[in-house]
């Protein structure tokens, strides 16, 4: 009767559910679903360094809805730096931007890369209408020592 009554671990073990998680995963997490800002009325932050143009889309908050740069679109090394590049990267962040209902943008441009103009007319070729263009590139008036010029 006594030995009826004791049940070995292993069969303890074997008696649990099936549904029950293992030792060491977690639960699912419930995740909430991601809701779509309509916005009609975007900035367009155009950054055109010497290597490199990226084209940001942010609400007039400053909340970023997408983005695409020279290297995203698949340029490597000094091919990113080149005018094309930035079109075609502005083109990329502009059919990203489309799912948030984008219709008119206002840009503002940083920086004295060579894809400045070209990024404006890639907006322009995607189908979006330009509000304003503003150049906000930073412009020193005393400050720090410029560097060296490069010799080759």
């Amino acid at each position: 009767m006594a030995d009826e009554k004791k049940k070995s671990i292993v069969d303890t073990l074997l008696d649990t559910p099936a549904e029950a998680p293992a030792a060491g995963e977690a639960k699912p997490k419930a995740r909430r679903k991601k809701v779509k800002r309509s916005v009609p009325v975007a900035r367009v932050c155009i950054h055109a360094s010497e290597n490199n143009t990226i084209v940001t889309f942010t609400d007039l908050a400053g909340g970023v809805l997408c983005w695409s740069s020279a290297g995203c679109a698949g340029f490597k090394g000094t091919r990113k730096s080149t005018p094309y590049a930035a079109k075609v990267a502005a083109e990329a962040a502009a059919v990203k931007a489309l799912p948030f209902g984008v219709q008119s943008v206002a840009v503002e441009i940083k920086g004295l890369g060579p894809g400045r103009e070209q990024a404006i007319r890639g907006l322009q070729s995607a189908g979006l209408n330009l509000d304003a263009i503003v150049d906000v590139t930073p412009i020193p008036h005393g400050g720090c020592r410029k560097r060296r010029r490069r010799r080759v």
